[in-house]
């Protein structure tokens, strides 16, 4: 029965596409490749692989449409694949033809045995030849390079150059007197012969060639053998998973024997493809073509023709430019005092250091900033004098100082909390930008330093802070004055059975007789009841209470069981069921206790409130929480309401914005802000008439580190 439900759930992913060129036309692909598919189903649990036949026009489209989620292409295709769509390679095929492999392959250029004039790639000029497809590698480009280093253009020396589409018809168009010569990719010639469909001795190999160890005949350089490609989209651990089973296959697997390999091997150096295309200007390299003198001249003529205009002015031009050089001498001048004017008019403080840290200008903002005058500083070390000491009155170290890290290697900083130090000996908190100041010849030769007393900032931030823990604390008050009625009701239950056992105790004591089993269970009840109670009440008093700026360890499930226990009395009265589903395993986050409490509660109300006018159906609030990967918790609060409409879920988290009759608007604000302040994210996922979908990310504890400050 297992067996069967996997197998359900395998059938009903969409299966993974390999697109493979069918360069031997679609039936011989699906022939050779699918058992390669059925292989990787096999080989990589829960995921199902089918094979796309792709001709040499579809490869492009399919990648750009994202049809395929792999590719299997000549390594030509690949590269320019690779360059375009950021394809990359994960495999290479160990290509077998009889009992020999390769992982290399090049192009074959042949004619019929009976051309006694065709003896060389020379004496193809004025031929017909006939070629595969202007994109295959190794049924074309391969012995075009052939024909370049031969001195031959084949779109120009030829009497025709036409193109198959697939290797087989080339062979055979060529057998049959359609053109004098052609050429196809190493092992087609042998592939047909081991068939039947040829007789080598049919043919004759022009520029033939022989290297060690590889056993086809070979009319051109070799290159890597095609790659198996994953395409940008497709995950990178499906990838390694399919590259972990490709590496894997046996040599002698039926699905390597269907396709005439013998199984894969690491990904080899594509290199040599691309210098094949850099020599033949072809796409990715299509604009790196030779640019004659010629070229040149039809290109620009006019301005060559301009230049000539030019170098006859030059005679009046000299006296010109003598006049405009002076000219230019006084502009510097007015210049460095306009420069001068700017920097002093500027409230922030500026500065410049050269390579030895000295202090080379300042402005007048800077002293008035720091209380040190200009020959003060100039020629001085910068380091020393303004930033030798952090704010928590640790020594600075030179070779951490972002200013000298500026012009050593060459990239703008910039800082948002440090201090300065004045001359009084008293700090002040700053942010500042460090710049590489470079010369005329691009050189640099310092860095210009721009900073900011933020001091005012600093002290607006802390007000903002607590004024937000004020507004916070209020809106706690608030909601539980809204919750006062169902509380006391909460609480008046247990007090009742407390008064009843009491009375039950005296009676049973006042009638005498020997009824200690009676008095101990109630007094057990009673016992119970008020625990019950005091837990209510703690419960009351913990949230109510003003929070103290510290963050903590906690467990989001701890805290949800918690808030139940106060919003418990509203959901049996609004008839509300609460469902929880709560991952044991989240591990603990680092909060503050009270706020995240206030989250979890703003969201629950609000979802029994929106659940009050709702007639159909049981009203379900749900709270879930799940691992959010390795560095995150996930906590879900959804409602079976009517759920928010598209224009209130784009203003749901603004100020005074709610959809209660007699709301403030400040709930989901406050949350959102708690959230914020926690590096976490809080959204909501809601269509109207299907309920509402609140979800909130805090990220886990890393490591012990004891209670901190908590900053907002």
């Amino acid at each position: 029965m297992l067996i069967a439900l996997v197998g359900d759930a395998v059938a009903s992913e969409p299966p993974i596409r390999i697109g493979v060129l069918s360069h031997r036309g679609s039936e011989a692909t699906l022939k050779m490749w699918s058992p390669t598919a059925d292989y990787l189903t096999n080989a990589v649990h829960g995921r199902r692989f089918e094979v796309v036949p792709l001709d040499f026009v579809e490869v492009n489209p399919s990648i750009e449409s994202g049809d395929v989620d792999f590719v299997l292409v000549n390594p030509g295709i690949y590269v320019n694949l690779e360059v375009r769509y950021r394809v990359s390679r994960i495999a290479t095929l160990n290509n077998l033809v009889g009992e020999v492999a390769s992982n290399v392959f090049g192009g074959v250029i042949f004619t019929r045995m009976d051309r006694d004039d065709l003896s060389s790639l020379l004496d193809l000029q004025g031929q017909r030849f006939l070629a595969v497809d202007e994109t295959s590698l190794g049924g074309f480009q391969m012995a075009w390079r052939q024909f370049q280093d031969a001195g031959l253009n084949p779109y120009e020396d030829f009497t025709s150059l036409l193109f198959k589409g697939i290797h087989d018809d080339v062979v055979m168009a060529v057998l049959n007197g359609e053109a004098d010569a052609g050429t196809v990719r190493t092992d087609i010639l042998e592939r047909m012969v081991s068939s039947g469909t040829i007789d080598l001795n049919d043919f004759k190999i022009l520029n033939a060639k022989f290297e060690e160890d590889f056993y086809f005949n070979l009319s051109t350089r070799l290159y890597p053998e095609w790659p198996f490609s994953k395409v940008q989209h497709t995950p990178n651990e499906l990838a390694q998973q399919i590259a972990v089973a490709l590496l894997n296959m046996p040599a002698n697997h039926v699905a390597a024997q269907a396709g005439n390999y013998a199984g894969w091997t690491i990904p080899l150096d594509y290199q040599p493809v691309h210098e094949i295309f850099q020599a033949l200007s072809l796409p990715p390299y299509e604009s790196l073509a030779k640019f004659t003198l010629m070229d040149a001249i039809r290109k620009y003529w006019y301005w060559l023709l301009g230049g000539l205009i030019f170098l006859l002015s030059m005679a009046f031009m000299t006296t010109w430019v003598a006049r405009l050089n002076r000219e230019l001498k006084r502009a510097q001048l007015h210049l460095e005092q306009r420069h001068e004017l700017i920097l002093n008019s500027v409230a922030d403080g500026i500065y410049g250091v050269d390579l030895q840290g000295n202090s080379t200008f300042v402005n007048r903002a800077m002293e008035l900033i720091t209380g040190w005058k200009a020959e003060e500083l100039i020629g001085q070390n910068q380091h020393d004098i303004l930033h030798h000491t952090h704010a928590d009155g640790t020594p600075h170290p030179r070779h951490e100082c972002p200013v000298y890290a500026t012009y050593r290697d060459n990239v703008p900083r910039f800082v948002d909390d440090d201090v300065f130090w004045k001359k009084d000996g008293t700090s002040f908190p700053v942010e500042y930008t460090s710049t590489p100041l470079r010369d005329e010849h691009e050189g640099v030769v310092g860095s210009v330093v721009v900073f900011r007393d933020i001091s005012e900032q600093k002290l607006a931030e802390e007000e903002a802070r607590q004024h937000q823990m004020d507004l916070a604390h209020v809106a706690r008050l608030s909601t539980m004055g809204e919750m006062a009625s169902g509380i006391a009701h909460e609480i008046n239950q247990p007090l009742t059975a407390i008064a009843t056992n009491a009375h039950a105790c005296i009676r049973m004591l006042e009638s005498g007789g020997e009824k200690n089993e009676r008095i101990a269970d109630a007094i057990e009840r009673i016992g119970t009841q008020a625990e019950r109670a005091g837990e209510i009440i703690r419960q009351l008093r913990q949230f109510v209470r003003k929070e103290q700026p510290q963050l903590t360890d906690v467990n989001l499930n701890e805290l949800i069981n918690e808030v139940v226990v106060l919003i418990k009395p509203e959901a049996l009265k609004a008839n509300v069921r609460i469902d929880l589903d709560l991952d044991e395993d989240i591990g603990s986050v680092r909060a503050q206790h009270i706020q995240i409490d206030q989250v979890i509660l703003n969201l629950a109300r609000n979802a029994i409130e929106a659940m009050m006018d709702t007639t159909d159906g049981d009203r379900i609030l749900a709270i879930m929480t799940r691992k959010g990967g390795r560095n995150a918790v996930i906590v879900t609060v959804s409602d079976t309401g009517p759920g928010l409409s598209e224009e209130v879920k784009e203003q749901v988290f603004n100020p005074f914005v709610t959809t209660k009759p007699s709301g403030m608007g400040l709930g989901l604000s406050i949350s959102q802000g708690i959230i914020d302040a926690h590096k976490g994210r809080l959204y909501v996922d809601s269509e109207s008439g299907q309920g509402a979908v609140f979800r909130f990310m805090l990220p886990v504890t890393k490591g012990d580190k004891g209670d901190e400050t908590y900053e907002q």
